[in-house]
């Protein structure tokens, strides 16, 4: 699982990238693919999309939770920290 501080920039990230724009859903390019190994997985960050019709392959953030998802065994799973004990 990932680190605490580690979700909580990506969750960050995705903020900003959801202020920035009008658009009703956005796909990035994963900026932390590099950075932290269980981002390697995730080519794309799906921002607002609806997780019926986004990749199975991406990361998905929904604005209105803020809560960062996974596809895991045919489902959508939320992305949850460890806290480091």
């Amino acid at each position: 699982m990932p680190k605490k501080e580690e979700v909580e920039e990506v969750l960050e990230w995705c903020k900003k990238k959801r202020a920035e724009s009008t658009r009703p859903y956005i796909i990035e390019r994963n900026p932390f693919s590099d950075k932290f190994d269980w981002m390697r997985r995730f080519a794309l960050i799906e921002i607002d999309r609806p997780k019926q019709i986004a990749s199975k392959t991406s990361l998905v953030y929904d604005s209105t939770t803020k809560t960062i998802y996974q596809y895991i065994n045919g489902e959508w799973m939320e992305i949850r920290a460890t806290t480091g004990l």
